[in-house]
């Protein structure tokens, strides 16, 4: 299972470029772009998911080895910090290890998950992986970390949403298995986002008013007029710049995007689950790891989601996990369905 966080279509648009400022930048969009296309076919496939129900072990410390890939593509690299080792001054590296941690306290914390897995899987890096690679990905094993272009993209480690995304990845990997195309796929991007923001926001210790809900920010440099590369709170108004162009993501189905690019439009169409899910943790307040993040999860890791699971079924899920948690009178359960009935998903 192979998983970026840079949408094809962002690296298509710098790809293109031919002005000679972006030169350095367009090469490395273009090589970056034919590594994607090169995992493609895997990444369309279901991933294995653990059985329903698996036994969580009780959660116990991180296991974190992070390598320098020493800007080659090859895995997993050369040994540079593991668990319980000083920090080593390499920024890549010690914030690998720190994304890993608070992803790992996260769900341990919030869900008694003992690490991605559920069974305390190590968790591994690789930073400084290519030459200018403009991107970040989990490839079903490990998290891969490239340092960007320099020009639009920066080190992909600066972002700690970026890093609880790709692995969140993982947690839908060993929870759901959802196809990685069309409706079920933007279903795993979302996921990713949602548990990437709730990621930050605990390390942060946000509340939901306090939270800035964007994905991504902090890797585009100053050459780039946007904030990050997605926003859950206001899905197509994360960046508008003369290069990269607009935010392409709908807030509702009345923008849902049919294509075949994509994977079938899985970074664009994730908008509109991402907007319901702000929208609950909105009308319900407080801390969106809590009720909200409750209400997700047991839709993630409770086995009744098919692979190939649609924007309605997954409403329909997360409207009885709301029931089941907290009670068919509850403010949660009413925040469920006016989210989704707000988005314009059917339940």
């Amino acid at each position: 299972m192979y998983c970026s966080i840079i949408p094809p279509y962002l690296l298509r648009r710098l790809a293109a470029q031919r002005e000679p400022r972006l030169y350095e930048a367009a090469q490395a969009a273009r090589k970056t772009l034919l590594h994607v296309k090169s995992f493609q076919a895997s990444r369309a496939l279901p991933s294995p998911a653990a059985p329903p129900g698996m036994r969580e072990v009780k959660p116990g410390p991180p296991e974190r080895t992070i390598y320098d890939a020493k800007s080659l593509e090859r895995l997993p690299g050369s040994l540079v910090r593991k668990e319980g080792t000083p920090p080593t001054g390499d920024p890549a590296t010690d914030e690998a290890y720190d994304g890993l941690g608070h992803t790992h306290r996260f769900y341990a914390d919030a869900f008694g998950r003992n690490s991605i897995d559920g069974s305390g899987l190590p968790l591994d890096a690789t930073v400084h992986y290519g030459q200018r690679y403009d991107n970040a990905f989990w490839d079903g094993r490990q998290m891969v970390f490239g340092d960007g272009d320099g020009q639009v993209f920066d080190r992909f480690t600066k972002s700690l949403s970026v890093i609880g995304h790709e692995l969140a990845h993982g947690v839908t990997q060993y929870s759901a298995g959802l196809v990685y195309r069309n409706q079920a796929g933007a279903l795993n991007e979302s996921l990713s986002d949602v548990f990437g923001a709730l990621v930050e926001q605990y390390a942060k210790q946000q509340s939901t008013a306090e939270a800035s809900w964007l994905i991504g920010e902090g890797l585009f440099t100053d050459q780039v007029q946007g904030a990050a590369l997605r926003s859950i709170k206001a899905p197509g108004t994360a960046y508008d710049d003369d290069v990269l162009g607009k935010d392409p993501q709908p807030d509702s189905m009345d923008g849902y995007v049919r294509m075949s690019a994509d994977n079938g439009g899985v970074h664009i169409n994730s908008g509109i689950p991402n907007r319901a899910f702000c929208l609950v943790a909105t009308a319900l307040g407080g801390n969106a790891w809590d009720a909200p993040a409750r209400i997700w999860y047991e839709t993630l890791t409770g086995g009744t989601l098919a692979p190939n699971a649609t924007f309605g079924a997954f409403a329909r899920a997360t409207a009885a996990s709301a029931k089941e948690l907290f009670g068919a009178e509850s403010g949660e359960h009413d925040a469920v369905r006016s989210a989704w009935e707000t988005v314009k998903v059917k339940l």
